[in-house]
């Protein structure tokens, strides 16, 4: 992937990195380790990759501050701090920038009463409803559509066919991937002389700053209070949430995760593919998921935990291994009984298998 070219300085003196080889390789490109070719920059991240070091035609390479250099190395190194976030950082500052440039396209369709910030971009066929505020510099794609009175902050971006409800409020520098609902109705009803009767949902949404939501999410409104999204959380493709849910700020949410209603997900918790959890729980900080696990009850602070029903991960290894030897035990079993049988010293039951009791 083509960057704007810059000189190997350059780029060490934006990430206040130190180099070693040569300052003025010009870097024309970024990749990875064992894709980069003449002119690209890449980065190791972990030290068992080091030996990539060898093969490797990059021009230059982000490594960590604390690497020891050995004679003969041909990349320009670049030493800093963390080299995935260093690679991120050139990306963001270098890479050509593919957003459109501002402006309405004439197929969107803007109310007359919602207010746009500057530099606001509005894509084919969206749509923007009545008492709408979207701050500077948001960037809506095409086919996106804002309900009345929903509220967008500066910086923020919805990808194509992005659906924001009415009266949701999303932050500043949110991201919104494709195909994503924000603010549509819990599932919530009650069951009255046979009949399901709908339950309003007069509640909203609420994503503060920094959050990212990925493709085809959906995320409902409160019952009556607000469904929350903290700060910097960042959820995957194909993630539920329902009714009144929390998730707490520098949250990770893998893909295909649902979270039933009311909720409570601490802060800094990292939760892995397709967990589930059930509705009016307490979730800790600083707690882990392993993948697929099911939650059935609130789980304590700085706690990692799997399987079904989710509880210590440790435990869960311990019961799954023991799991895959029940085939041998059961053999070993049956062989004691026939022994034991065999010395009249077990009289096995009349309602055993016969198949068992052949061998």
């Amino acid at each position: 992937m083509k960057i704007t070219p810059t000189r190997a300085r350059e780029l060490a003196r934006h990430l206040g990195g130190e180099i070693v080889g040569d300052a003025d390789t010009m870097i024309t490109g970024i990749a990875p380790i064992e894709q980069a070719g003449s002119g690209d920059l890449s980065f190791i991240a972990q030290a068992r990759f080091l030996d990539q070091l060898d093969q490797t035609a990059a021009a230059a390479v982000l490594v960590a501050a604390n690497f020891t250099l050995t004679p003969g190395r041909r990349p320009a190194l670049i030493r800093v701090a963390n080299p995935y976030f260093a690679f991120i950082e050139i990306i963001k500052k270098y890479l050509p920038n593919p957003q459109s440039a501002p402006g309405i396209d004439p197929s969107a369709h803007v109310s007359p009463h919602a207010r746009l910030g500057e530099g606001v971009t509005i894509g084919p066929h969206a749509t923007i409803e009545a008492g709408c505020e979207i701050g500077a510099a948001v960037q809506i794609g095409a086919g996106c559509y804002l309900g009345r009175g929903a509220k967008i902050g500066s910086g923020s971006t919805l990808f194509p066919h992005v659906c924001i409800a009415h009266e949701v409020i999303i932050g500043r520098n949110v991201i919104v991937q494709f195909g994503s609902v924000i603010g549509s109705d819990g599932f919530g009803y009650v069951k009255h002389e046979g009949r399901h009767h709908k339950i309003p949902h007069l509640g909203t949404v609420v994503i503060e700053d920094e959050v990212e939501i990925g493709a085809n999410c959906t995320i409902d409104r409160g019952t009556f209070g607000e469904t929350r999204i903290q700060r910097g959380a960042k959820l995957d493709n194909l993630i539920h949430l329902a009714h009144n849910v929390t998730v707490g700020e520098n949250t990770v949410i893998a893909a295909q995760t649902g979270v039933s209603g009311s909720t409570k997900i601490g802060r800094d918790v990292t939760i892995a593919g397709q967990v589930g959890f059930v509705g009016h729980i307490d979730i800790g900080d600083h707690t882990m998921f392993g993948a697929q696990a099911g939650v059935t009850k609130s789980i304590p602070a700085n706690t990692v935990v799997s399987g079904y029903p989710a509880r210590d991960h440790a435990q869960a290894r311990r019961e799954e291994a023991a799991i895959r030897r029940l085939p041998e035990l059961l053999k070993r079993v049956k062989a004691l009984e026939r022994l034991l049988a065999a010395d009249g010293k077990l009289q096995l039951s009349e309602d055993s298998p016969k198949e068992e009791m052949a061998g």
